[in-house]
């Protein structure tokens, strides 16, 4: 039978700045359960006067990790509930959560590969789930992963992607679209079928194909890729926040 999700507390244990707009609150769970790579939990933020908001955030971390999540939150100034968290809150607030939730857009080392992760801005926090799982779980399942963003300081958990990259076999394929650093040897444009092809070729029609962003950028990958020769059925999407790339 499967268990009813209940709100519970978790702990705010440290919160982490990965780009100007972007922090990761990491909270330990006092019911926590492992979760599916993927996967995201809701927060409930409720005010003194009963007015309550709630929105849904991706797990960043891995379910190796015991006992506490990653979540990785953007700033949407217009928001309800990303201005409190990046604004307000501190180590050793409580936050109410439930989760985790979802059961479409997960990865686990034994569904198997090859892996092909295709992400813009913030979409790129259930990929990394699978990642960080991928090398906790000793996966070799090859993988290659394409990551849209503005600019190289939004670029989100770079210096673990590079990481990742040299040491465990991953290879990962950056797109800048609004400006480049000196000396930039990567793409400098929006994602289009052209790059969609020269970085999932090597992968063959057997990609399994992950993609989360803009819907915008959801689409044109998806389409590509189906079109490149993935078979549809090996493509799986998710829309994720407003994040522009």
């Amino acid at each position: 039978m499967k268990r009813l999700l209940e709100w519970q507390l978790g702990t705010l244990k440290a919160i982490r700045p990965e780009t100007a707009n972007v922090k990761t609150l990491t909270l330990t769970l006092p019911d926590w359960s492992p979760h599916r790579p993927g996967q995201h939990y809701d927060i409930r933020l409720t005010a003194d006067d009963g007015y309550s908001a709630q929105r849904s955030y991706s797990i960043a971390s891995e379910p190796e990790r015991l006992g506490e999540i990653d979540l990785t939150v953007e700033r949407i100034a217009v928001g309800e509930v990303s201005p409190f968290l990046h604004d307000s809150v501190a180590p050793g607030d409580r936050l109410e959560v439930r989760g985790p939730i979802g059961g479409y857009f997960v990865w686990e080392a034994s569904t198997g590969g090859p892996l092909l992760l295709v992400a813009g801005g913030s979409g790129i926090v259930p990929l990394m789930a699978m990642l960080r799982h991928r090398a906790a779980s000793g996966a070799k399942v090859v993988a290659r992963l394409l990551y849209s963003s503005r600019a190289f300081d939004d670029v989100i958990y770079r210096q673990e992607l590079d990481t990742l990259a040299k040491s465990d076999g991953l290879e990962v394929f950056h797109t800048l679209t609004r400006s480049q650093p000196p000396g930039w040897t990567g793409y400098a444009r929006r994602i289009d079928e052209k790059m969609l092809g020269e970085v999932s070729r090597p992968l063959g029609s057997d990609a399994l194909a992950y993609i989360c962003g803009p819907t915008a950028l959801v689409e044109v990958a998806a389409n590509g890729l189906v079109r490149g020769g993935v078979p549809a059925e090996r493509v799986r999407t998710e829309r994720f926040g407003p994040s522009g790339t």
